[in-house]
C-alpha cells in the first residue's frame, strides 16, 4: 500500500473525442489558468489507493478526505487488511473524510470486488489496456461509477480522460455546454470531446478549483467571475441584479 500523492480532487476513451474548437471550454482555459495558475499532473500512483481516495474525496473537501486517507494507510498496512476489518474499525479511521457509515462498507466491498475478480487486490493490470477497456473493467467492479474510474485513470495511470464532478457539471450547464438532460452519469461522454486531450487534466482541476471559489452551487458570485462574458447564465444573472439596481433607484 503506497502513500497517496497530492490528489486534486480530481472524455474518457469509451467515447473518444478530439477536442471541440467552437467550445466555450476552449476560451475557458486560459483563463482559468491564469487565475489559479498552472497544473501539473502529479506522479504514477498506486490505483488502488486512488480509486479509494476518491471515494473518500465524496461530499468533503480535500482536507477531510486525505486525513481519512491517510488514517486508514496508517492503521491498516495493507489493502487486504482494509479489506478485512471489522467495518467498525474502517469507519473510525476515515470519520474526518464524512459519510463514513456509507464510504467503510462501499470501499470495503469494492476492495473485496477487485480481489475476487482477480485473485488480489490491485489494478496494475490497467496500463495494458486502452482507456475504453480500463474504463469498462474498473465499472464492472461494485461500487465503482465513471466518476470513481476515470478519476482513476487521470490520476493513477496519466490516461487524458475527464472524470466530471458536481462543479464541473454545474459549470457545463452554466456555460451551455451540457444540455440539462444529461445524466451526471453521461456528463463526461458530452464534455470529453470538447476538450483536447492534452487539456483535461487541466481543465478538470481548474474548473473545480473555480467552482469551489467562485461558480457556487447556491449563490455564484458572478460579479467577479472572469469568465462571464462565455457564461449565459451568469449574464442572465447579471442582468436581473442590475435591473433590480435600476428599479431601487427609481
Amino acid at each position: 500500500m503506497r502513500r497517496r500523492e497530492n490528489l486534486q480532487l480530481p472524455k474518457p476513451g469509451p467515447a473518444g473525442g478530439t477536442g471541440g474548437s467552437a467550445s466555450p471550454l476552449r476560451s475557458v482555459l486560459p483563463i482559468l489558468r491564469r487565475l489559479y495558475g498552472p497544473r501539473r499532473r502529479p506522479g504514477r500512483q498506486d490505483p488502488v489507493g486512488v480509486l479509494v481516495a476518491t471515494i473518500l474525496s465524496q461530499n468533503t473537501n480535500d482536507a477531510n478526505s486525505s486525513a481519512g486517507y491517510e488514517r486508514l494507510i496508517r492503521k491498516m498496512t495493507t489493502w487486504d487488511a482494509v479489506a478485512d476489518a471489522p467495518t467498525g474499525q474502517v469507519e473510525r479511521c476515515i470519520r474526518v473524510s464524512g459519510l463514513a457509515k456509507t464510504k467503510a462498507p462501499r470501499i470495503q466491498a469494492t476492495l473485496r470486488e477487485i480481489r475476487r475478480r482477480r485473485g488480489r487486490i490491485e489494478l496494475d493490470f490497467l496500463a495494458e489496456m486502452d482507456d475504453g477497456e480500463a474504463f469498462r473493467t474498473l465499472t464492472a467492479f461494485k461500487g465503482v461509477g465513471p466518476k470513481t474510474a476515470l478519476c482513476t485513470l487521470l490520476f493513477a495511470m496519466g490516461r487524458a480522460v475527464f472524470p466530471v464532478d458536481t462543479h464541473i457539471l454545474r459549470i457545463a450547464r452554466r456555460l451551455g455546454v451540457l444540455d440539462e438532460k444529461v445524466s451526471f452519469a453521461m456528463a463526461h461522454e458530452v464534455l470529453g470531446p470538447l476538450i483536447q486531450p492534452r487539456d483535461r487534466y487541466a481543465m478538470h482541476v481548474l474548473l473545480i478549483a473555480h467552482g469551489r471559489a467562485v461558480c457556487k452551487a447556491a449563490r455564484p458570485i458572478c460579479g467577479q467571475c472572469r469568465i462571464l462574458q462565455l457564461c449565459p447564465h451568469g449574464q442572465r444573472t447579471m442582468e436581473g441584479v442590475w435591473n433590480k439596481g435600476q428599479e431601487d433607484t427609481n
